[in-house]
Parts: C-alpha cells; sequence; structure tokens
C-alpha cells in the first residue's frame, strides 16, 4: 500500500512539474484567477509584465492588478458577469511607462455560474501592431504614388491637345476665326484637366449622392469628336457609331464617365497599329429597364487568353515601356464600381477586343413622376 502510495506520489510531482514547466514556458504571461476574482497563480511572463514577484501577486484582485480603460473594463466585467470565454481581445496595457498591445484571452474551469475560476492568457503584439502601422504607411505611400500616375496618365491626352491647338494658334495668328475656334478646344481641355484631377482626389474620399445624369449618346459623339479630330484621322481608323435614337439616360458624372471611355478608346487605338483597314464600333443599347449597356469594339488581334484576367491590374500593360502607365483600365473600374457599374473584357468576342461597359439606367418616365 505505501508502495502504491509513492507510486502516485511520484506520478502527481512528475504531472505538477510538467504543467509548471508548460505555464513557464509560455511565451504570454498566465493568470490563475480564484472564485473571489483574485489572483492564485502566475508564471514568470506575468512577473516580468507587472514588475512584481508571484507572492506579491497573489491576492491581488484581478481588476486591480490590470489596468484597462473603460471600453476593455467593460469586455472583462461582462465576460465574468455572463460567464462568457474571450478570444484574443486586443486590450492596452501601460507597462513601464509605455502604452503597450495585448491579446487578451479568458476561460474559465466549469459552465457553473457560481465558480469564477478562470485562466487568463497576456500576449504582447505590441511589435505586431507597429508592424500594421508601418504596412498601412507603406499603403499609404504606394496610393499616393498610384495617385499621382494616375493623374499624369489622365492628363497625357488633354495637355496634349492643348500643346497642339496652341501651335495652331501661334502659326496662324491673322485667322480670327479659327484662331477663336481653336482658343474654344483650349478652353474646353484645361477645364477637362481640372475636372480630371478633381475626379482622381475624389477617389480617397467617401462620396456623396451628387444625382447627377448623363446622356450616353452625347457623350460618346462628344468623345469620338475629338478623337477624330486629334487622332482617329491621323491613323485612318474608320469609326462606327450604332446608338439608338433616343437618349439613353444613366446615373453618374459625365466627367467621369469621359475618362473611362476615353481611356478604352486609347486602348483601342493603340490595339489597331498595323492592323489593315481598322475599325472601331461603338454601339449603345438599353440592356433592360435597369441598365444601359457600352459596347467598345476593335478588329485588332485581341487580348491573349493568359493575360485576360490581368487587364483591369494596376501598372498591368501590354504597351511598350514609356508608352503607357497600365493604370487607365484598373482607374475605369474603380470609378464604375463606385457607381453600381462595371467594365469587362468580352472573351466570348473573336474579331478582335470587345469591352462592355454597364451603366445604372434612369427611368426618365419614373423621375417625371416623382
Amino acid at each position: 500500500m505505501f508502495h502504491t502510495v509513492e507510486e502516485c506520489q511520484s506520478r502527481v510531482l512528475t504531472e505538477r512539474n510538467k504543467i509548471n514547466a508548460i505555464l513557464q514556458s509560455l511565451p504570454g504571461a498566465l493568470l490563475n484567477v480564484a472564485d473571489d476574482l483574485t489572483i492564485a497563480t502566475v508564471n514568470r511572463q506575468a512577473e516580468d509584465l507587472f514588475g512584481l514577484s508571484a507572492e506579491q501577486i497573489k491576492s491581488i484582485n484581478l481588476f486591480d492588478l490590470i489596468t484597462l480603460n473603460e471600453h476593455d473594463r467593460a469586455i472583462m466585467r461582462d465576460a465574468f458577469l455572463y460567464k462568457q470565454p474571450i478570444r484574443n481581445q486586443e486590450i492596452t496595457l501601460n507597462t513601464a511607462g509605455k502604452k503597450r498591445w495585448f491579446s487578451l484571452n479568458l476561460g474559465f474551469f466549469s459552465e457553473q455560474e457560481s465558480d469564477m475560476g478562470a485562466i487568463i492568457t497576456l500576449l504582447d503584439i505590441s511589435e505586431y501592431r507597429e508592424l500594421q502601422d508601418t504596412v498601412a504607411n507603406r499603403e499609404k505611400l504606394v496610393a499616393m504614388g498610384q495617385l499621382a500616375a494616375g493623374v499624369a496618365h489622365e492628363l497625357n491626352t488633354p495637355l496634349g491637345n492643348i500643346l497642339g491647338y496652341s501651335q495652331l494658334i501661334e502659326a496662324q495668328p491673322a485667322n480670327q476665326d479659327k484662331v477663336a475656334e481653336y482658343a474654344r478646344v483650349v478652353s474646353g481641355e484645361t477645364k477637362r484637366c481640372s475636372r480630371i484631377v478633381q475626379d482622381l482626389l475624389n477617389y480617397a474620399r467617401k462620396e456623396q449622392c451628387s444625382g447627377e445624369t448623363c446622356d450616353i449618346g452625347q457623350l460618346l459623339n462628344e468623345v469620338i469628336d475629338t478623337f477624330i479630330n486629334c487622332r482617329m484621322r491621323r491613323y485612318g481608323i474608320d469609326v462606327v457609331m450604332l446608338l439608338p435614337g433616343e437618349p439613353l439616360m444613366v446615373e453618374g458624372d459625365c466627367g467621369q464617365l469621359d475618362i473611362v471611355f476615353t481611356n478604352l478608346l486609347q486602348n483601342a487605338i493603340h490595339a489597331l497599329e498595323g492592323v489593315a483597314n481598322p475599325v472601331i464600333t461603338i454601339r449603345a443599347m438599353p440592356g433592360d429597364a435597369r441598365y444601359v449597356r457600352v459596347a467598345i469594339e476593335d478588329n485588332g488581334p485581341g487580348v491573349p487568353e493568359e493575360l485576360r484576367s490581368r487587364v483591369f491590374d494596376p501598372f498591368f500593360t501590354t504597351k511598350d515601356v514609356g508608352a503607357g502607365t497600365g493604370l487607365g483600365l484598373s482607374i475605369s473600374q474603380a470609378m464604375l464600381a463606385k457607381r453600381g457599374a462595371s467594365i469587362r473584357y468580352d472573351s466570348e468576342y473573336t474579331d478582335g477586343a470587345r469591352f462592355i461597359v454597364v451603366l445604372p439606367a434612369i427611368d426618365m418616365k419614373r423621375v417625371g413622376n416623382e
């Protein structure tokens, strides 16, 4: 009998030592909370955290030992009041005069309401939080760089038009009619530059509903007129416009939709380089009562299948170095997504490339009744 008792004592001591070794090797502080919410036992990490010995910490009330802000204190209080475990709750503690972040976990020994015995672990995650802040700051810098590159990308076309028409004004100073016409173009392109900058800066802001509407047919005609005068005639590209006779009103700012269709046309013009009998076809049609579909097609080589999943990625471009930034489609997609619209590459179109823009339609009869 005595031999059996000794063996049991030896096994108990061995298991106790194992458990103690596990507790002392934990990466975080451990607190054993008694039924009266006083501290029963702690590990070495807890002693280091609070700057007290195990004997000094024992019998201290949990809420006296851990100084929490009101929000974290309420979470801890509710956990004991309603016997709710806590999993990876981030809290802040002032240790050694410095504010540090901890991940708090709390588990109870039993489900009985009268039994308040619990285990609390506190893992210092301050370095992880600092890393998160560093990553967030870097993401902000990347976003600023993308915004700056986007501004430069979008301003290239109107600035090129301003330069070209300014040179025409210099070349024909005596022809007042032409000078007035060219000056109007320069003025319009300058306003377009200002609008582009403002639109791009609005990306990072929470937008309010402006209630603006746009006639897609009129907008497409204006965009095409600009391109025919500036580039399509020069490259011998034919344009086919398939627009309905009635207005197609959609939600959104015409200025931002101008950027979207300008980006699509610029890509189409680039894709038609070296193509015999180049043609760009623009179709606008009501999809149903809720949407308007606009398709821009070209008879170029199309987008290779292995690249189609990447065409909307920022900075992805198939153009030569220095010929494009790869932001046009990604900026267009971001603009449309904010307004419940969408853009996609039509992989079923085999005669070149086709991009389809789907825009929220406006029922003018319903608007008039309201």
